[in-house]
């Protein structure tokens, strides 16, 4: 049987998993088509229902390619963080009534979304 000359196996090969949170440019939503959304539910597959700060609820995809003939449906464009979606809070763009994860008590009844995005319908 041949030695083992080696430091390890696949399990060593692994490396940590460190995300370096780059700050990014804070990206606006640029024209009327687009509006910025709150994620309700994941779906799977790419899929999910979220509702548009115009007061509908919209089943999106996230997708390459971007859709602007059916209103009832929407295509991701981008993904905010938490960090990015309090700036575009406080600069005015998302609604006031809008409940980000900052910690907070949840009111009785309240709803808290952690993903903010912007939609192409």
């Amino acid at each position: 049987m041949p030695k083992n000359k080696g430091k390890g196996g696949k399990k060593r090969r692994r490396g940590k998993n460190e995300n370096d949170t780059l700050k990014r440019e804070l990206i606006e939503k640029d024209s009327d088509n687009q509006a910025y959304a709150q994620v309700q539910k994941m779906l799977g597959n790419g899929r999910l229902i979220a509702l548009c700060f115009d007061g509908k609820q919209r089943l999106s995809y996230s997708r390459k390619n971007l859709r602007d003939y059916q209103d009832e449906k929407a295509d991701v464009i981008l993904k905010y963080t938490p960090d990015e979606a309090r700036i575009l809070k406080n600069a005015g763009h998302l609604p006031e009534s809008t409940k980000l994860n900052e910690g907070e008590e949840e009111d009785a009844g309240g709803v808290e979304f952690s993903k903010q995005i912007i939609f192409n319908f």
